[in-house]
């Protein structure tokens, strides 16, 4: 590797020359596995662009996420970053992202691990933290992440950001990251869009969400059946909703339940079947939300008027908030099931007698 040290300006980073991305697959026999939903992209002017959405990584600290052959780590490396934390859950990739951390000396480290389970609070130094007032931390997370645990992951961690810990302990922490196509659409829909659902909610409460590009399916190898999209993240200082995760997702879960419906038939489910239309009559009209607008037609200023109405109720009766719509439906068919069959041995009993 190489440091070119120029007079009176920071030594610029240059990665040695490398096998390519395609050969490492090659050299180290990888094969994209289906049922993890991997697809490598090769193309290094992809790759760059989608790092440059990241902003300003210059001595920066940054946590790829699935960094698979290393496509994108090289990107991340030449736009001249501090440190770069590498969190692999396929063991297959590891030799070739050691090459690649030998090529970096010093700057990168790579964890075999589980995004979903890595604990984040501790990855990078004490001294990079924040105010979450103040602008975001010189801290990024950058990922091509597999579609299966592409919407797991963003939920997990805008729990995260509401409770402002995990990767955002040490403030705003940026977000880059790919999602298929539709659902980055559904991550930054507007209201009345046909994709605006829970995500769309969940999401933009908390960032600014910003879709940034699309890139086509055959850019990927192998080509998956979807466009791919990229979406920038930035946590809002003050959330839209000022009430817990727990409570603003299960309000956002419950009115999406029939989204071609009207939105009270989702709203009744907060409800046990015994109190049902009168409660949902009072938190609708208290939060003034028409009851027969479409899930989607709902705008913030309706989910943060429904929360705070239903965080009142759930303060004046505590078990509110544990009621379970689909537990209450499964004792209701348990019973049924349960009553069928005692009747049945006395209907029998009858008509032997008769």
């Amino acid at each position: 590797f190489c440091l070119m040290a120029v007079p009176g300006k920071v030594a610029a980073f240059r990665l040695p020359p490398l096998p390519t991305v395609g050969d490492i697959i090659k050299l180290f026999r990888l094969k994209a596995q289906k049922q993890l939903s991997q697809n490598f992209l090769l193309d290094l002017r992809l790759t760059d662009k989608i790092v440059r959405q990241a902003g300003e990584l210059k001595n920066a600290h940054v946590c790829e996420v699935g960094p698979g052959p290393g496509g994108i780590t090289r990107s991340i490396l030449s736009a001249g970053v501090e440190q770069l934390l590498l969190i692999e859950k396929d063991a297959r990739f590891i030799p070739g992202l050691q090459m690649l951390s030998e090529a970096a000396p010093g700057k990168v480290r790579i964890v075999h691990g589980d995004i979903l389970t890595y604990k984040m609070e501790k990855a990078f130094p004490k001294h990079l933290k924040k105010n979450w007032e103040d602008e975001p931390p010189d801290i990024h997370i950058i990922g091509n992440l597999p579609f299966s645990v592409s919407t797991p992951l963003i939920i997990k961690w805008l729990e995260n950001v509401s409770k402002k810990d995990g990767p955002f302990t040490y403030g705003r922490t940026q977000m880059t990251l790919t999602f298929q196509k539709e659902v980055a659409e559904r991550l930054t829909a507007n209201p009345g869009g046909k994709q605006r659902s829970r995500l769309s909610i969940m999401s933009q409460h908390l960032c600014t969400v910003e879709n940034c590009f699309v890139i086509p399916g055959e850019a990927f190898v192998p080509k998956p059946e979807v466009d791919v999209a990229v979406v920038h993240f930035t946590p809002l200082v003050q959330p839209k909703i000022q009430q817990p995760f727990e409570l603003v997702e299960k309000v956002v879960r419950s009115v999406f339940q029939f989204r071609r419906k009207y939105c009270f038939r989702g709203i009744e489910t907060l409800f046990p079947e015994s109190e049902r239309l009168k409660r949902t009559e009072h938190l609708m009209m208290t939060a003034n939300v028409d009851p027969t607008l479409r899930p989607f037609q709902l705008s913030m200023s309706h989910f943060r008027n429904l929360c705070n109405t239903f965080r009142k109720m759930c303060d004046e009766d505590p078990s509110l908030f544990a009621y379970n719509y689909r537990e209450e439906l499964r004792q209701q068919k348990k019973m049924r099931h349960l009553l069928r069959s005692t009747s049945q041995p006395k209907q029998i009993e009858e008509e032997n007698q008769l």
